[in-house]
């Protein structure tokens, strides 16, 4: 193993393996999280190679112990964790390194390549055969000669690719350039001649039309929810491999003292080892997934994951439907950390956004609310007596709005109820797009299903929230008189309590918690065995809004006969305390989202910052409880995210509630029940960033200056190369470099044998004197007005066709010198010498 300095992260071999080692920097995912540990196959890597990476991480897992998630990647087809480690993306370079070579050097110029780069989120750059034949029309191509940078925007490919692709390009002029390179862009061909002319300098005239490129095979959620675990065992001399379970899969299933494998739909697969495993076990796991993966007939690029018992990774833990951490390894945790019992403090909640988050509460809920029922397809008022008492065959929009460092927020509910007519459904969302558009899209809207309801709505109803059976027209009557009803109480305080009115028998009732019972001449409140003093307390508030009868207070197991007589007689229900879920080991996850043939496809972001988000995104955020989807206000495709975060819920490996709420988000419009999530957050990043048309418009084409570019086509001598569209010989000479060997681009070591990066600059620079036998004399140069001079000379840039050693005594420098300067100062000592 070498190791690679880490200006070249990010730049890979074809021809060899690497090993990555991350280890959680962050302070909120570092309290158990795993470190991961990669080997990466380059697609020319040989056999000898790869055995040997496999070899090194082995020794390197053993070494650090079981909290390492090992991963194998392959090139091309790396996971979303490797490549979340390289921003802007990742660079694919032909042939190998030799041994004295270092990594990646900057400051060297004699370079001649081109990259196709692809991707969204995860952006690559893989070096391609320098011909037109390699380009397309939804790709970005960069063609890279060392002192100009030229990139080539296919005309399908999108803004955000293009932008995307602007940073790798920048990137690499700042790490490997020094940030000295011209980088032009074309956008339109008709528009960037100057910059057209070097590519067909270099690349001869392009003949035919350009092909689209081969469409990606994404996988879709649907392919990954297909989830199947095997048990793996040796029964004397032959392994075996027993299926056992399907989707959804539970924890349960995996024993401490066996590895399993599990296959998620062909995409990834996991290997999971018991910590009572054997080492042996252990140290064949790669193996057995390789060897599980030709049985399967899947391709030899599928990603291998390996996971140790009690150090999983946040994605295989959450192919599960429930997951907790091993009583074994908490024996010692006290209490139920339960967020919701941390009392409230509003300035808590706006300076530590994380809180805010964590309880889903963006205030003390002493904010402005109204109530809209729809009916037919308008939204009628709620009278503010009413508020909280909502019907199961109704839809209604809660608008709640509040103050956030002195500047209004707005929250918009859409509350579903169960027996909602697919007509009220669709009218309760236009009637929130209209809502939208009058509040100029500053809305955050929460879509919430009856019984699934947030704490922050449960609150602003002061706990008192009502679901009645049934649908009424809001006369402001009240609810409907009935014979018999019975109300299921849940809840301990206002953030958490809600009343359901549930079928009238018997079977209904749980010890764990309080009903009423209302009937035509009593009322009921009848106290679970399970049921708390929090519980009681909140009872007695919210059964006033049902009935303003007496209550009778009825004790589980001393119920008078008219109680059952009401219910319709005795039945069993279920009388063991109900336990709260416990999540506490859910690490939330950031999706980019797209649906390119139809279906919902997702690339992560594993250690996510607010820098993943872009205003031409659509974004989704997991966070367990609630489904975020953060819409860039450049996204084209807004109207689809509440159906994508439905699919997403629906095809879920792991069978997640179809109620959860889902939560719209626009930019610049984020409350802190969003932002708490990201490790910090700043407010007025999409004030400060420049857009990718500035960046293009101003930094490029003005700052870096296209004269500058265009003297180097001067440079290049176009004008005497043939036009018959080929590459003349000229040509060829001026761009002489490492088309061969593209390593060479890479600084060679002290014993390299190559040249350095001041004379592959120098030797760039000098290239039209050296196709002039080897440089003009000085008297043809010096002091000569623009008709005097040779045939081809450039005018504005004379001093390039001296020779280096004239250029050295005339200047006292190198020409890389000399061009490293301000432009200023440039004119101003070829202003002294007679070159200007």
């Amino acid at each position: 193993m070498v190791p690679v300095p880490e200006r070249a992260y990010g730049n890979f071999f074809e021809e060899h393996c690497y090993i990555i080692l991350h280890v959680p920097q962050s302070l909120k995912t570092t309290q158990g999280a795993a470190r991961d540990l990669h080997y990466w196959v380059g697609k020319k890597a040989g056999a000898e190679a790869q055995g040997a990476a496999g070899t090194f991480v082995q020794h390197l897992q053993e070494t650090l112990g079981g909290a390492t998630v090992q991963h194998r990647e392959v090139q091309g087809y790396e996971s979303d964790c490797f490549r979340s480690y390289f921003h802007p993306g990742v660079v694919y370079r032909k042939g190998g390194l030799a041994s004295a070579l270092k990594h990646v050097e900057t400051n060297t110029y004699n370079i001649q390549r081109l990259l196709r780069i692809k991707g969204s989120k995860h952006v690559s750059a893989t070096e391609v055969e320098l011909s037109w034949n390699s380009f397309n029309k939804d790709d970005i191509f960069l063609l890279d000669l060392g002192h100009v940078m030229i990139q080539w925007n296919g005309p399908k490919s999108s803004i955000s690719e293009k932008a995307r692709g602007l940073a790798l390009t920048c990137s690499l002029q700042a790490r490997e350039r020094g940030g000295r390179a011209h980088v032009g862009v074309v956008d339109d061909e008709g528009q960037a001649t100057d910059l057209m002319e070097i590519l067909e300098a270099v690349l001869g005239r392009r003949v035919g039309n350009l092909c689209a490129s081969m469409a990606n095979k994404s996988i879709s959620q649907l392919q990954k929810a297909n989830v199947r675990l095997y048990h793996v065992y040796e029964k004397g001399e032959d392994l075996v491999i027993q299926e056992l379970a399907t989707r959804p899969l539970t924890q349960d299933l995996l024993r401490e003292e066996d590895c399993y494998i599990l296959d998620q739909g062909g995409f990834r697969i996991y290997v999971w080892q018991g910590r009572m495993s054997s080492l042996q076990e252990k140290r064949a796991a790669f193996s057995r997934a390789l060897g599980f993966i030709q049985a399967k007939g899947y391709p030899t690029y599928t990603n291998v994951e390996v996971v140790n018992d009690g150090a999983e990774s946040a994605a295989f833990k959450q192919l599960f439907r429930t997951w907790s951490v091993k009583q074994h390894r908490n024996r010692n945790r006290g209490g139920t950390g339960k967020l919701s019992q941390v009392k409230l403090d509003v300035s808590k909640l706006h300076s530590q956004p994380e809180l805010a988050a964590q309880l889903r509460m963006v205030d003390d809920c002493s904010g402005k609310v109204e109530v809209w029922c729809i009916q037919d397809i308008s939204r009628q008022p709620v009278h503010p007596k009413l508020h909280g008492q909502l019907y199961a065959g109704n839809c209604y929009l809660v608008l709640y709005t509040y103050q956030k460092m002195g500047q209004v927020q707005y929250i918009l509910y859409l509350w579903q109820g169960h027996q909602a007519t697919k007509h009220k459904i669709k009218a309760l969302n236009s009637n929130a797009e209209e809502l939208d558009l009058m509040y100029h899209g500053a809305l955050v809207q929460e879509h919430v299903t009856m019984g699934s309801e947030p704490p922050h709505f449960l609150a602003i109803f002061q706990g008192q929230l009502v679901v009645f059976q049934g649908s009424t027209e809001h006369s402001g009557k009240g609810p409907p008189a009935s014979a018999t009803r019975l109300f299921h109480v849940q809840g301990t305080d206002s953030c958490n309590t809600r009343t359901m009115e549930v079928p009238a028998r018997a079977s209904a009732l749980n010890s764990s918690d309080i009903f009423l019972l209302v009937t035509a001449g009593i009322c009921y409140l009848w106290f679970g065995k399970g049921c708390s003093g929090d519980q009681r307390e909140m009872a007695r508030m919210v059964v006033t809004v049902i009935s303003e009868k007496n209550k009778d207070i009825v004790m589980e197991g001393q119920e008078p006969p008219q109680f059952w007589e009401a219910l319709g007689g005795r039945a069993p229900y279920p009388s063991n305390k109900s336990l709260p879920e416990d999540v506490t080991n859910f690490q939330p996850r950031l999706f980019e989202c797209s649906s390119p043939m139809g279906h919902l496809v997702l690339s992560e972001m594993v250690f996510f910052s607010q820098e993943n988000l872009d205003k031409h995104d659509i974004m989704l955020l997991d966070t367990c409880h609630e489904i975020f989807l953060w819409l860039g206000e450049a996204a084209s495709e807004q109207k689809k995210a509440v159906a994508w975060g439905q699919e997403y819920l629906k095809t879920h490996p792991a069978g997640r509630s179809q109620a959860t709420p889902i939560v719209l988000v626009k930019q610049s419009h984020e409350p802190p029940t969003f932002t708490g999530w990201f490790f910090t957050w700043d407010p007025y990043k999409w004030t400060n960033k420049q857009s990718y048309e500035e960046v293009v418009d101003g930094s490029l084409r003005a700052v870096a200056a296209i004269s500058e570019i265009t003297a180097e086509v001067h440079n290049f001598r176009l004008s005497r190369w043939p036009s018959n569209g080929g590459t003349g010989p000229l040509a060829l000479q001026a761009l002489k470099g490492s088309q061969d060997s593209s390593e060479n681009e890479l600084e060679l070591g002290p014993n390299g044998g190559g040249t350095s990066a001041s004379a592959s600059a120098s030797s760039y620079h000098s290239s039209p004197g050296s196709m002039i036998n080897g440089g003009l004399p000085r008297e043809q140069l010096m002091h000569q007005a623009a008709e005097d001079l040779p045939e081809g000379v450039d005018p504005a840039h004379k001093e390039f066709y001296l020779s280096d050693a004239d250029f050295q005594d005339i200047f006292g420098k190198s020409k890389e010198e000399f061009y490293s300067m301000a432009k200023w100062k440039q004119q101003q000592e070829k202003k002294q010498l007679g070159f200007f």
